[in-house]
């Protein structure tokens, strides 16, 4: 990493002075961040533009622009399916949209409520780098001495000639009491985070926090098993029952020409228009990446070049590494269609990198094949459609292994059946009622989907799935209903119900993705829920407040009842309600929606 940031900072410099494209060092058995060095160098221009940071995980206004997508239907900039968004578009976004809402008789095409207006401006200030008109109403009434909170958004803010910077603490303190648990569950976080911009050609961003947590008993029996803590990466014991980790991320940022931006960085990616993502979502702990992303015509094309933790037992040593490469091209079939193109690969080498992974262009199996067919490698089909400014269908149809034959005699069985699908629905400004959202989707995954024949190869980082949080071998059903009866306040209700197949007394039913799938015990008669059953039935409500810009006071309440008919004794039944009362800020909730 650190030979990675000198070479980066070298070969700028030679960019920003001689205005030439620099010429890559000696690539003989580098590793990866010298191979996203040598693939950055190779890839900028003459000229790089400026660049935009991200919106953070679970960001405020991710729902928004969502409704902003389906409200507006036909703008193609405003492409919500790869995420993080970019704060650029989603200020050029609001920006429009708000000249069409006080345009003449632009308002009621696009049913703008008075929670989206108060959007539309928040949106705004909240990336102010990116606003060029009068923002006078962004500044704080009361900044501290003249320097804190001088706007409203932002602790620290500095805009000066070639340079913008904000710094912004996190904070999220949540207690919770859970029947049946006689430990306090809680949720300790506090840090930092800051994004900024130096001249017109780099763009940064940080998040730290330090974190601990005891979660409810099913979360920690998860932890346990897994030795993985959700969503994060490293972490040790904390009270004996709880943990403690760091949630470290950061970024820069680069435009090139007018159609290509890259980021560099240690983060999460999201790929999909669903509450979950049988792609790639942010279910894992953060990661080593590479992205480019390409946007021209009606096509936007994103390549993402990722260093991965394999599976690993907890300690204090050099954890084993692993690649992969994902691609996603998006296409604007019409106005109100999009459709997409999946593929991903995931592999490693003990002594370097593999090149042939590196072309941009599709068809990552068949270069895989040229190598012999080592490697896990997956692809997938996904649509979006905004229909009469009100519904959102969305799906994904993701590929892991597909036998012509074995598809047309689905019935029998056969293990390498490994398909997901996900078909889902939002509905905003339900039956009339302005700012009532829902949403209803469904994700079935078969057995072994995202398995190899060894360790390495699972779509998985740091003992954690990079797709969806059960794995595979499941059902899935999710409806969640959300209102907001003025700006400030959220009410939210969330129904996850899923039913899944269970590893027997040793047996690989194909649910647990870290398994080779070459213990299987036959090669047919595999069904989504063989195994040992299980069910599950979360329900959650919400009740959030933002007392203050970014800061939020939430109550919230989960019931969930986990079912297993399981004679070993291996799986045991729970059943729990978990109150809790908690204080955000600038920081994403913190869910157990599993």
């Amino acid at each position: 990493m650190t030979q990675f940031i000198k070479t980066l900072l070298r070969d700028s410099i030679i960019l920003f002075v001689s205005r030439r494209r620099p010429v890559p060092s000696a690539i003989a058995g580098c590793r990866f961040p010298a191979l996203a060095s040598i693939t950055l160098i190779l890839l900028l221009p003459s000229t790089i533009l400026a660049q935009s940071t991200t919106l953070p995980q679970g960001s405020k206004f991710d729902h928004f622009l969502d409704r902003l997508e389906i409200l507006e239907q036909g703008n193609h900039d405003l492409n919500l399916t790869d995420k993080p968004i970019s704060r650029k578009l989603a200020a050029q976004s609001a920006a429009q949209a708000d000249s069409f809402r006080t345009a003449s008789g632009a308002s009621s095409k696009y049913s703008f409520s008075k929670v989206d207006e108060i959007s539309l401006q928040e949106v705004l200030m909240n990336n102010s780098e990116w606003v060029t008109g009068d923002q006078s109403s962004f500044k704080s009434k009361h900044p501290i001495w003249n320097t804190f909170y001088t706007t409203k958004a932002n602790f620290v803010l500095v805009k000066a000639p070639d340079f913008f910077l904000t710094v912004d603490p996190v904070i999220q303190e949540n207690q919770s009491k859970e029947s049946g648990n006689s430990q306090r569950v809680f949720l300790n976080s506090k840090g930092i985070t800051l994004r900024g911009m130096i001249g017109p050609h780099l763009g940064f961003s940080t998040y730290l926090t330090d974190n601990q947590e005891r979660g409810p008993q099913f979360v920690m029996d998860r932890i346990a098993e897994y030795s993985a803590v959700p969503g994060a990466g490293y972490y040790k014991p904390f009270k004996q029952t709880a943990v403690d980790y760091f949630d470290a991320r950061g970024s820069i940022y680069f435009d090139v020409w007018k159609y290509f931006t890259l980021q560099f960085g240690y983060d999460k990616n999201f790929i999909g228009d669903g509450y979950r993502s049988l792609f790639l979502s942010d279910n894992a702990a953060p990661y080593l990446f590479l992205k480019l992303n390409t946007r021209i015509w009606k096509f936007n094309y994103q390549n993402i070049f990722m260093e991965l933790i394999s599976e690993h037992a907890l300690g204090d040593y050099q954890y084993p590494k692993k690649y992969a490469v994902v691609h996603h091209l998006s296409f604007d079939a019409a106005k109100w269609l999009t459709l997409g193109l999946y593929q991903n690969i995931v592999f490693t080498r003990s002594q370097y990198f593999d090149f042939s992974y590196l072309n941009p262009v599709m068809f990552l199996v068949a270069a895989q094949q040229e190598n012999g067919s080592p490697d896990k490698t997956m692809a997938g089909l996904d649509f979006k459609a905004n229909v009469a400014h009100s519904f959102q269908f969305y799906g994904q149809l993701a590929i892991d292994e597909f036998v012509l034959d074995q598809i047309i005699h689905y019935s029998r069985g056969w293990w390498g059946n490994k398909q997901g699908l996900q078909l889902g629905v939002k509905y905003i400004n339900a039956f009339s009622v302005k700012n009532l959202d829902l949403r209803l989707e469904t994700n079935i995954v078969r057995p072994f989907t995202y398995t190899h024949n060894d360790s390495v190869g699972s779509f998985s980082h740091y003992n954690q799935p990079l797709a969806h949080p059960l794995g595979a071998n499941f059902a899935e059903v999710i409806a969640i209903a959300r209102y907001q009866p003025a700006y400030r306040w959220t009410l939210e209700g969330k129904i996850i119900y899923y039913k899944q197949g269970l590893d027997s007394a040793g047996v690989n039913y194909g649910s647990n993705i870290f398994e080779n799938y070459d213990t299987r015990p036959r090669d047919y008669g595999f069904s989504i829920g063989g195994g040992i059953p299980a069910k599950c039935l979360n329900i959650s409500g919400l009740l959030s407040w933002e007392c203050k810009e970014n800061l939020f006071l939430e109550l919230s309440a989960m019931y969930r009842k986990y079912s297993v008919n399981d004679p070993t004794g291996t799986y045991k039944p729970s059943s729990s309600t978990t109150l809790t009362a908690g204080i955000r800020m600038n920081m994403f909730r913190r869910q157990y929606d599993y």
